[in-house]
């Protein structure tokens, strides 16, 4: 009896041992994974330039190692791997999808190549996957899909091919898509529409074609990001109800038809509006006052006629406007008042509506601009007046543009006092007088052209001060005299027109 229960003692004791380090055994043998895992990751690397994976060896845990972040609930498990701008190359393991604990993949700005893998697709707790700025090849992995738990999907700038792929619309929660700076072909899928978290479309600068799915507007895209593709059509009237748009970016496609003229109201926290170079039509959208935050408007390039949008100057973030290469003018021909209004916007930086059809006299408020002004261009046009004097007053201009206008009177004495001013054309109009000897101030200037008006006296000897000076073009005037040796001998001088003028005297060697 008493070895009976000397013995029923001893086994329970060893089944009590059993189930007590059974988590043990089990916890070991998941962590000897995540390692063997984490090693096999480090021996496809052929290249560490910065020594960042030095680290990875038995002097330390591994979830000590650079980049490696492990679970506090699940001890010892691998839930990010981090490893941004550390110059690595070579191809990303496919023993990564053993990492089922995994949260995080952050690989960006490295120089990883050869395929994404498609045991990715195994990690069913992922919820960011960052690959951005590397060299992957091949088509974007539709096994993918099975992570449910993705929200962040960013595959921007590697050389991946293939369409996009419609299996996207499995990631429920996806909240943001990044696939710009690859080379992928065909249409957007429309199913995309059924990502109704999605705020974030990023496709730019592929070869994408066909027209925008009217499906995008069951989204909450509030970041559009389409430039550089082939894409045609109108943009669909859906769209114009997500209303949290903050950057609508389409440019350079082939999208065709008018623009709501209610945009600004449609998109109230519109930051970014950028459609040029495309073959919209019809009126600019009159109601752009409305979206508040705007800070840029870029829609050169198109079709648009009628005036330019009334009220600008209510956009008080406004840092940049360009709507050159279209087709803007008025009936009343006072189609320069918007300038009136843009003074307001103390924030701007670049102006710019060249090659339009704008008539009227050069207001002088544009003086009244913000100092932050660097660039305004306004050339080849009909517009008519003088040049204001006060214009020196915006002295961070670095490019200055009336050429190919009606403008009238001389060149304003102190212009010389726009002392960063780097690019000045003052061509093809009817200005008169001298060729002001204070421009020899502007010691950063690179280009000068007053070719083509009706400009006497001679060249100042002061432009040899110019030492930046690489296009010095004077053609079609009616100066004389003779030609300073010293500015014929800068050296930075790369061409010198000077025809069709009554100077004298032998050139200068």
């Amino acid at each position: 009896m008493k070895a009976f229960a000397s013995s029923f003692l001893l086994y329970t004791v060893v089944l009590l041992c059993f189930h007590l380090w059974r988590p043990v055994i089990a916890t070991s043998m998941q962590n000897e994974t995540d390692r063997l895992v984490l090693i096999a990751f480090k021996d496809e690397i052929t290249h560490d330039p910065l020594g960042m994976l030095s680290s990875w060896n038995d002097s330390l845990h591994f979830c000590r190692w650079s980049g490696v972040h492990c679970s506090h609930r699940h001890v010892h498990r691998v839930t990010t791997l981090n490893l941004v701008s550390y110059g690595l190359v070579g191809s990303l393991s496919p023993h990564i999808g053993n990492l089922t604990f995994l949260r995080r993949i952050v690989l960006q700005n490295n120089n990883f190549h050869d395929k994404v893998p498609s045991e990715i697709g195994g990690l069913f707790h992922l919820r960011v996957l960052v690959l951005s700025n590397n060299s992957f090849e091949g088509k974007i992995p539709t096994n993918l899909t099975y992570c449910s738990e993705l929200r962040k999907h960013n595959l921007i700038d590697n050389k991946l091919e293939g369409k996009i792929p419609e299996e996207l619309v499995s990631l429920s929660k996806l909240k943001a898509l990044g696939l710009t700076e690859n080379s992928l072909t065909g249409k957007i899928p429309a199913s995309l529409g059924n990502l109704s978290s999605l705020t974030l479309l990023s496709a730019g600068e592929n070869n994408l074609e066909g027209s925008i799915p009217e499906e995008l507007g069951r989204t909450s895209i509030d970041w559009m990001f389409l430039v550089f593709n082939r894409l045609t059509g109108t943009i669909p009237s859906s769209l114009y109800n997500l209303s949290n748009m903050r950057c609508f970016l389409l440019g350079a496609n082939q999208g065709e038809g008018s623009l709501s003229q209610y945009m600004g109201v449609a998109f109230p926290h519109l930051r970014q509006l950028v459609l040029p170079e495309n073959r919209f039509t019809g009126l600019a959208p009159i109601s752009l006052s409305n979206a508040s935050t705007l800070e840029y408007i870029f829609l050169h390039n198109d079709s648009f006629t009628g005036p330019v949008p009334p009220n600008l100057g209510r956009l008080l973030n406004l840092g940049a406007i360009t709507m050159s290469l279209n087709q803007l003018s008025s009936s009343n021909g006072d189609d320069l008042s918007f300038i009136n209004s843009l003074a307001n916007c103390t924030r701007l930086q670049q102006m710019s509506f060249h090659i339009n059809f704008l008539k009227g006299p050069l207001v002088s408020t544009i003086a009244n601009f913000s100092t932050k002004l660097s660039r305004i261009n306004l050339g080849s046009n009909q517009i008519q007046g003088t040049i204001p004097s006060r214009i020196e007053k915006l002295v961070n201009l670095t490019y200055l543009s009336l050429g190919m206008n009606h403008l009238t009177g001389s060149i304003p004495s102190n212009i010389g006092n726009l002392y960063k001013i780097q690019q000045l054309r003052l061509l093809g109009n009817r200005l008169t007088g001298r060729i002001p000897s204070s421009l020899g101030n502007l010691t950063l200037l690179n280009i000068l052209d007053l070719s083509s008006n009706n400009l006497m006296g001679d060249i100042p000897s002061s432009l040899a001060a110019c030492q930046n000076l690489l296009e010095l073009t004077l053609t079609n005037n009616n100066l004389n005299g003779s030609i300073p040796t010293d500015v014929m001998g800068l050296s930075s001088l790369v061409t010198l027109p000077l025809g069709n003028n009554s100077f004298t005297g032998s050139l200068p060697f």
